[in-house]
């Protein structure tokens, strides 16, 4: 399942959206200015890291985008509210679009994962933050729905997040999926040994979600954050720790 990263671009992992002037990619935690337990590019300004030390990593991460084109932040609470990152009413959000230049949509993760969305005309972008409580709540229905334009014309590519042979999770967790996604949810569990935890995939949760929305073409979804501790932050795995990125965004004329 873990898919090694590529070491000509030892700083992301780049999306394989395929769409002439849109860039999507979500940050690896080798090269940055944090110490300690966020050893790396870590990217969370709300992890207890040193300011000074994100405020670094971002300046880094910035630098690297084209043009003056600079992410937007979100405070994202687990939800299903989606902004437009043009024009933001508010940042508390887990999800971002736009079809402007100039502003790159952004969330972090350390498990949860990123869905990147495009246009295959390249007209407009999107990325969500779906951890199991948003991915169970609607976050990417909200997301495609807040899209002017239809889900069949979107090409979306899965993040890395939390793989299937590490996502342990009780009996609420299926059972939230089941009442939302119906009865085929339950092939994206495995049972473990001892009849109380199950396996969750949450990039087969991902797919079926997106299928269901009429979202056809979809990329991505085979690294694993937990058990790559060199190139990802996990907070399964370590519990404190610094966030990824993964951005979106128009590249200017």
């Amino acid at each position: 399942m873990h898919r090694s990263v590529d070491p000509l671009a030892p700083w992301r992992v780049s999306a394989d959206l395929g769409i002439a002037g849109v860039e999507a990619f979500t940050t690896l935690r080798g090269q940055g200015r944090s110490a300690g337990v966020y050893a790396g590019l870590n990217l969370g300004a709300h992890v207890d890291d040193r300011p000074s030390d994100v405020a670094a990593n971002r300046h880094a991460l910035c630098a690297r985008l084209p043009g003056k084109t600079k992410p937007v932040w979100l405070e994202q609470v687990h939800g299903t509210r989606v902004i437009a990152a043009h024009a933001p009413a508010s940042l508390t959000a887990d999800a971002a679009w736009t079809d402007r230049t100039g502003v790159a949509c952004a969330v972090m993760t350390a498990d949860c994962l990123p869905v990147v969305f495009a246009a295959d005309d390249g007209s407009c972008v999107a990325v969500a933050h779906a951890g199991w409580r948003g991915l169970a709540a609607g976050i990417l229905t909200s997301t495609v729905k807040a899209m002017p334009l239809s889900a069949q014309r979107l090409r979306v590519w899965l993040g890395p997040a939390i793989g299937p042979e590490a996502f342990e999770v009780g009996g609420e967790v299926v059972a939230s999926f089941v009442k939302t996604l119906g009865l085929p949810a339950e092939a994206c569990f495995q049972p473990k040994a001892d009849g109380e935890k199950w396996l969750g995939d949450l990039y087969a949760l991902a797919r079926l979600s997106l299928a269901r929305l009429g979202c056809e073409q979809v990329t991505g979804g085979d690294y694993c954050t937990f058990q790559q501790p060199h190139d990802f932050y996990s907070y399964r795995r370590d519990g404190v720790t610094g966030r990824m990125a993964t951005l979106v965004y128009l590249q200017p004329n």
